[in-house]
């Protein structure tokens, strides 16, 4: 049995493609836990997603047995984490279970936006840093400048900072000894009642829910009682083991040992990540710090194309729900789309990677209705509710004031970008916090952003405005006063909730203007006139026409009077406002996905 003093529990930070995982890759191979023929590109990513798509999206742990030159045995506790912020949440679990972290930088691209907010993460958990330079192989690699800007980061001398070629595998072989040299071990509280973080949950159709564990004090044995605190619920051990790939039982998890735990558990809500799972006694022990609950940032309606697929979809997010513990939903109808589910999701990758899963996994063919965040407002009355969506949203003599999410964002961009990316936050009505230069040609800003302006297309414009070279990253900061309003969608009178938006008044009618000339191209050509309108209340602030068929009545008309022609010209007039009373536009399924696709 390994001693606590030979145990090290370390994750992987960086930005996304920096290479984390190709760095995984290396060291499980130069350990042997995976020999030749099992080894392949981003083994730990188990996702056909994150494989195709490069990022990691699961914290995935695993033990590698290492023997160092002078004969000494240790067990390396490694978890990969993901890369972007809306798996941030994953990346803090992680941290908490860990003594140590490796932050990657790139050598080509230097520091971005999240390598320095896992950095921060991994600070304020009292982690050991040990930096490590990869991609020193590419062409445009400059490893002394990236060292540098590193080591005044850390306030570190440059010249110790380890350079790697994960896919080459250069210089990885020291980064392995350094590992045990300059990483702490985690301290040996055995003798304790017991503690356990739970870092993640899957769940096995036969096992039930499964935690993915930390254990910080005592001792964790198949058949102990154990008590998961935030919920309340008690079980008995029936599994406990650790990660070499697959699970691998084991006798005991002892204090400073990461592993699994299979207590029967039917019920993944059960199993939260960051509850803290200890002994069955009474008193209880205090719980393990940290812990909050999940709180998703961005919500979208997602509605089945078939409505026989409504039960389908409800048993997908089911089973989803199970291995993604931070997605919520709730049933909806839309008179437009029918019914459908009310999704929360971290942020919009979140979303793109849920909407993906459930047609891959489930065959499912689903709509997402225009992403938006939730809001607070208070009534007159003096009650506070929450507005998740458009149609929740109180009329505006009813309430005294309404809050939206913000954010605090970083970003990192070359000097020569600076304008273009003020300017992209200016009109996104952010307010600069502040800006520094990192050296003569990066700049690092930081601007308060409401959230309903990032979750669409910020993302994507900031790449834009930058040539693909500025990095993002933001957290949530509170709600705070705004003047929102409801933007509703008429077509031909009716109202269609599901393309209808909250908005913020100076910017409504502009959104209403983009909103009602996308419809037009999409929605089919009638019989009859048909009237698309964006209102703000009952003041119509946009508006567009979608112009008739016309048939020719008058073809079978050969000379004669005038007045026969204009007869049948009359009539047809009169059958099209007739038409027009009575006839329903069907809006296609094309004009819901345009209107993920206006940009601002």
């Amino acid at each position: 049995m390994i001693k606590a003093k030979n145990i090290r529990n370390f994750c992987i930070i960086a930005h996304i493609d920096h290479g984390k995982s190709t760095l995984a890759d290396r060291l499980l191979e130069y350990t042997g836990t995976l020999d030749s023929r099992s080894m392949q590109a981003q083994v730990l990513d188990d996702m056909e997603l994150e494989r195709e798509r490069g990022i990691t999206i699961k914290s995935h742990p695993i033990v590698m047995h290492y023997t160092d030159d002078s004969g000494e045995e240790w067990r390396l506790n490694l978890i990969d984490t993901p890369g972007h912020v809306d798996f941030s949440y994953e990346v803090s679990r992680s941290l908490a279970a860990c003594e140590g972290a490796i932050l990657v930088v790139d050598a080509a691209q230097g520091v971005e936006a999240q390598t320095l907010a896992n950095l921060y993460l991994a600070l304020e958990n009292d982690l050991e840093i040990l930096p490590v330079i990869n991609k020193i192989d590419l062409p445009s690699a400059r490893p002394d400048e990236v060292r540098e800007e590193v080591g005044h980061i850390l306030g570190v001398d440059p010249d110790g900072i380890q350079a790697v070629s994960a896919k080459s595998g250069v210089g990885v072989r020291d980064l392995l000894a350094a590992i045990p040299r300059l990483l702490p071990a985690p301290v040996d509280h055995s003798e304790l009642p017991l503690r356990s973080l739970i870092i993640d949950s899957s769940y096995d159709p036969y096992l039930g829910a499964v935690a993915t564990v930390r254990v910080m004090e005592g001792i964790l044995r198949k058949g102990d009682a154990v008590r998961f605190l935030a919920t309340e619920q008690s079980y008995e051990v029936q599994e406990v083991g650790c990660f070499v790939m697959k699970r691998q039982p084991l006798k005991e998890l002892r204090a400073g040992d990461v592993g699994y735990v299979v207590t029967g558990a039917k019920q993944i809500q059960d199993v939260r990540v960051g509850d803290t799972l200890a002994v069955d006694s009474s008193p209880l022990p205090e719980r393990l710090p940290g812990y909050r609950p999940v709180k998703p940032m961005v919500f979208s309606g997602l509605y089945p194309i078939d409505a026989q697929d409504y039960e389908n979809l409800r048993d997908a997010l089911l089973r989803l729900q199970l291995n993604d513990a931070a997605i919520t939903y709730e049933p909806e109808s839309s008179k437009a789309l029918g019914f459908g589910f009310r999704c929360g999701f971290l942020g919009m990758l979140h979303m793109e990677i849920v909407q993906e899963r459930l047609e891959r996994e489930f065959n499912l063919t689903i709509i997402a209705t225009l992403p938006n965040v939730q809001y607070e407002a208070t009534l007159k009355s003096g009650n506070e509710i929450t507005v998740a969506n458009p149609a929740q949203m109180p009329e505006p003599g009813e309430y005294s004031e309404i809050r939206e999410p913000y954010v605090r964002s970083t970003i990192y961009t070359p000097s020569e970008y600076v304008g273009s990316v003020m300017k992209l936050c200016m009109d996104r009505r952010g307010v600069q916090e502040g800006m520094s230069y990192l050296d003569s040609k990066r700049v690092e800003l930081h601007f308060r952003l409401p959230l309903s302006e990032v979750v669409v297309d910020f993302y994507d414009r900031l790449k834009n405005n930058s040539r693909g070279h500025a990095s993002f990253d933001y957290e949530y900061s509170g709600h705070e006063p705004s003047d929102l309003i409801k933007l509703s969608v008429l077509v031909n009178g009716e109202i269609v909730d599901a393309l209808s938006s909250i908005a913020h008044r100076e910017k409504a009618h502009i959104w209403g203007r983009l909103l009602v000339s996308k419809l037009k191209e999409e929605i089919p050509r009638q019989l009859f006139q048909v009237a698309i309108q964006a209102a703000v209340g009952a003041k119509i602030v946009a508006r567009c026409n979608v112009s008739a068929l016309r048939k020719n009545v008058t073809a079978k008309c050969y000379g004669g009077d005038i007045s026969r022609k204009r007869k049948l010209l009359e009539k047809q007039r009169a059958g099209k406002r007739r038409m027009k009373s009575v006839g329903n536009v069907e809006i296609p399924q094309e004009a819901f996905l345009a209107i993920l696709k206006v940009e601002r």
